[in-house]
């Protein structure tokens, strides 16, 4: 990968790991635990704390192994990213926004010892589990990946349909 593009996903993981602890410093200043602020009738900010990874999952297991599995996990997206080509640009960016989202809820973890939570969607006879911008930066992230990999399947499927 190319000096301006190792440039472009060190600046997406940067920003969304600034933005992401921000926002988790704000939550834990201004709302005590488990206090919401109702925005929408079906969203509302809900201070949570999380001993798990994403939506609870694993919230039993020990919390320096959490930590453990989620660098890992960093680094091998890191590798994928550098190995990625610069024309896959969705996957290039997904990859950075994966890293970033992971980034900021690992400073949770060994800062804290627990991932602040803070988004809850919901309504009167359902909702969502609670999460924050940093999962949410994974899932888009994740999407972009996906995306990339099919738009590359429909663009190879596309050359083979030609070359006939």
């Amino acid at each position: 990968m190319k000096r301006n593009g190792i440039a472009l996903l060190a600046l997406i993981v940067a920003a969304s790991i600034i933005l992401d602890q921000l926002i988790k410093i704000w939550v834990e200043a201004s709302m005590p635990l488990y206090s919401k602020i109702d925005i929408l009738p079906f969203l509302a900010l809900l201070h949570a704390q999380n001993t798990g990874i994403a939506f609870s999952f694993l919230s039993g297991m020990d919390g320096m192994w959490l930590g453990v599995i989620a660098i890992v996990i960093v680094i091998f997206i890191s590798i994928l990213a550098v190995r990625t080509e610069p024309s896959q640009l969705y996957a290039r960016i997904g990859f950075a926004l994966i890293i970033g989202g992971a980034v900021g809820n690992l400073i949770d973890r060994f800062v804290r010892g627990y991932v602040v939570d803070y988004v809850y969607f919901h309504t009167p006879v359902w909702s969502f589990a609670i999460f924050n911008l940093a999962d949410a930066f994974i899932t888009v992230g994740a999407g972009l990946v996906v995306l990339e990999e099919f738009l590359s399947w429909r663009r190879a499927k596309k050359a083979g349909q030609m070359s006939e």
